[in-house]
C-alpha cells in the first residue's frame, strides 16, 4: 500500500461556553444608540408611530445585555470548537464542500453589494440585475437550457419548484389528474421524491440493477399514461454516470412526460455534459456546492432552476429581463406558479457563482471537471487498500466525482460500523458528515468527494486517517465505538433526537425544560 503521511495530534478546544441568553449583566450595552435630535422628530414623529398599534410590543424584548468584547469572545470560543472548511479536509459526498475563493468575499461584503435593498427601484440597481442576468446567460450555455431563475433557497426547494412546473404543464393540457405520478431512482438525490410526493404526486422509486445503473426495464414497466415525468440526478450518489441516460429520457417523452436534470452535484461534468443533449426539459445548480458558494450551516444556500424555452413561462416571477441597454423585472408573467421565495433569491450567493465562472473562464470550467474525476480516482487507488472497505457496483470502472463506499466488511470483522467512524475521525480533526448517507442499499455507507479544491496531500491525509481508524478497529474496536474522545461533545445519546421530551427549539421552550 501506498505511504501515507503521519496523523497528526489533535484536540479540540472545550470551553464549555454558556447560552448568550444567560450572559451579561443589566445594563451592559455593546453599542449605544444616539437619541434623535428634538427638531428631527418634530418633522417625522416618534419611530414607534410607524408601527400599527396592535402590532406594537407591551413589553421589552427580553434580551441578553452583554458588551462587545464578551459577545465577540462568546462566539470565537463556539467557533473554535466547530470544525468549519477552511481547519480541515471536507470531502463531503453529494454536496460539493470545496474551498470558495476569498476573493468572492469580498465582493459580496462590499458596501456596494451588501447595502442594495430588494425593493430599491430597479433602475438603481443596474448592476446586480446585470450580474443575475448574464449568470442566467452562463448556465444557458452550460447546460443547454433556456433560461433560469434563481429563487429556489437550495436544491429541494428547486426540485419542488420544478413539481409545481410540472403540474402546471400538464393542467394546461388538462392532463393534471390523470398525469400523477413522478418516477425517480433511489440513489438520486432523496429531495426528487420528496418533493414530488409534496406536491401531491405519487412517486415510483427504481432500483439499480447488478451494474449500478437503474434498471431500464423497469423503467419502461413503470411509465404510463399516468407518468407526469422523470426526476432524477446522473451521476447517482454512486458516482456512477448513467451512459443511457438519452433513452431514459426518450422513452419518458414518448410516454408524454417532463425529464428533470438534478444537477446540483455537476463537478464531474462540467464542459463535458448538458442537460439539453442528454434529452432534459428542466434542471437544476446548487450554487452553493458546484459553483462554489460556501455551503455552511445547511446554507445559505441558493439552486439555479433552468427550463426549455416552452417551459419559461412557468418560472417564478420576477425574471431579469434585458431590453436594450436597461434590465428589469419582469412581473407580467400570468402562467408563471408565482413565487417560491420572497424577491430574487440569494443574491450573495449569485454574485459568489458569477466571479467564480467568470475567473475561470470555459476551460477553467472544464478543468473543475477534470480535476474532479482525477481526485476521486485518485482516492480510489488508495481507499480500496485499506481493510475493511469494499466497492459496490460496477467492479472495475471509473467512477466520476465521488463514490458510495461500505464498510461493511469492517463491521462484520470488528463490530464497528460507519457511524462509529464517522465519529471517530473527529478525533483527528476532520468534519464527519460524509459518512452514513441514506438509503442505506450499501450497507456501512459512506460517501467521499474530493473536488477540484482538494491537493495531493490532502487526499493522502484523509486516507491516511481512515487507515488509523481501520487498524484501531481491528486492535482495539471499543477504542473507535466510544469515540469521540478529543471533541468538545463526546459520545452523543442518538435516542434523546427522536424524543420530543427532550427537544428545546426556542429559548422559552429551554427555560420551560428547565422548570424555569
Amino acid at each position: 500500500m501506498k505511504d501515507l503521511p503521519k496523523v497528526r495530534e489533535f484536540h479540540s478546544p472545550v470551553w464549555n461556553e454558556p447560552i448568550i441568553m444567560e450572559m451579561g449583566r443589566k445594563g451592559e450595552r455593546g453599542i449605544l444608540i444616539p437619541e434623535t435630535e428634538e427638531e428631527i422628530k418634530a418633522i417625522v414623529g416618534e419611530a414607534e408611530s410607524y408601527i400599527p398599534e396592535k402590532m406594537r410590543r407591551k413589553d421589552m424584548p427580553k434580551l441578553p445585555e452583554v458588551g462587545q468584547p464578551q459577545v465577540l469572545r462568546h462566539f470565537l470560543h463556539l467557533s473554535q470548537m466547530c470544525l468549519g472548511m477552511e481547519t480541515n479536509i471536507d470531502a463531503e459526498g453529494t454536496a460539493t464542500m470545496k474551498y470558495s475563493p476569498k476573493v468572492n468575499e469580498a465582493l459580496v461584503r462590499s458596501p456596494e453589494m451588501a447595502e442594495l435593498h430588494p425593493l430599491q427601484d430597479e433602475d438603481t440597481v443596474q448592476g446586480i440585475l446585470e450580474i443575475i442576468h448574464k449568470l442566467d446567460l452562463f448556465l444557458r450555455e452550460i447546460s443547454g437550457l433556456d433560461q433560469f431563475t434563481f429563487q429556489p433557497p437550495g436544491g429541494s426547494m428547486a426540485t419542488f419548484t420544478h413539481a409545481n412546473v410540472l403540474r402546471a404543464y400538464h393542467a394546461e393540457k388538462g392532463e393534471a389528474e390523470q398525469r400523477n405520478e413522478v418516477v425517480t431512482t433511489i440513489f438520486s438525490h432523496p429531495c426528487n421524491a420528496a418533493t414530488s410526493a409534496t406536491a401531491g404526486f405519487k412517486v415510483i422509486t427504481l432500483m439499480p440493477a447488478k451494474d449500478g445503473y437503474p434498471d431500464f426495464d423497469a423503467l419502461k414497466a413503470a411509465i404510463s399514461e399516468r407518468t407526469a415525468g422523470l426526476m432524477i440526478t446522473n451521476p447517482e450518489d454512486t458516482g456512477i454516470y448513467n451512459p443511457r441516460i438519452k433513452e431514459f429520457t426518450d422513452v419518458v417523452h414518448e410516454a408524454g412526460g417532463l425529464c428533470f436534470y438534478d444537477q446540483a452535484n455537476a463537478n464531474g461534468i462540467l464542459g463535458i455534459t448538458r442537460a439539453k443533449e442528454a434529452g432534459f426539459d428542466a434542471c437544476h445548480f446548487n450554487l452553493h456546492k458546484t459553483f462554489s458558494s460556501p455551503h455552511g450551516s445547511f446554507g445559505p444556500g441558493c439552486a439555479a432552476y433552468g427550463v426549455r424555452k416552452d417551459l419559461a413561462k412557468y418560472l417564478p416571477k420576477p425574471v431579469v429581463t434585458k431590453h436594450g441597454d436597461k434590465y428589469h423585472l419582469d412581473y407580467d408573467r400570468p402562467d408563471s406558479i408565482g413565487k417560491v421565495r420572497e424577491f430574487h433569491g440569494n443574491i450573495p450567493a449569485v454574485s459568489r457563482a458569477y466571479s467564480w465562472i467568470m475567473s475561470l473562464g470555459a476551460e477553467g470550467l472544464l478543468e473543475v471537471a477534470r480535476t474532479s474525476v482525477l481526485n476521486n480516482n485518485y482516492l480510489t487507488k488508495i481507499l480500496e487498500e485499506i481493510k475493511g472497505t469494499t466497492r459496490y457496483y460496477a467492479q472495475g470502472q471509473y467512477r466520476l466525482e465521488q463514490e458510495r463506499w461500505s464498510w461493511e466488511k469492517l463491521t462484520e470483522e470488528t463490530g464497528v460500523g460507519t457511524q462509529d467512524i464517522q465519529r471517530r475521525v473527529v478525533d483527528y480533526g476532520l468534519q464527519s458528515f460524509f459518512m452514513s448517507h441514506h438509503p442505506w442499499i450499501v450497507p456501512e455507507p459512506f460517501t467521499p468527494e474530493f473536488c477540484e479544491s482538494y491537493s495531493i496531500d490532502d487526499i493522502e491525509y484523509w486516507c491516511a486517517v481512515l487507515q488509523k481508524i481501520s487498524d484501531e478497529a481491528y486492535s482495539d474496536p471499543d477504542l473507535v465505538k466510544s469515540s469521540p474522545h478529543r471533541s468538545p461533545i463526546h459520545l452523543v445519546k442518538y435516542e434523546d433526537t427522536d424524543n420530543p421530551d427532550t427537544w428545546a427549539i426556542t429559548w422559552r421552550a429551554y427555560l420551560k425544560k428547565r422548570g424555569k
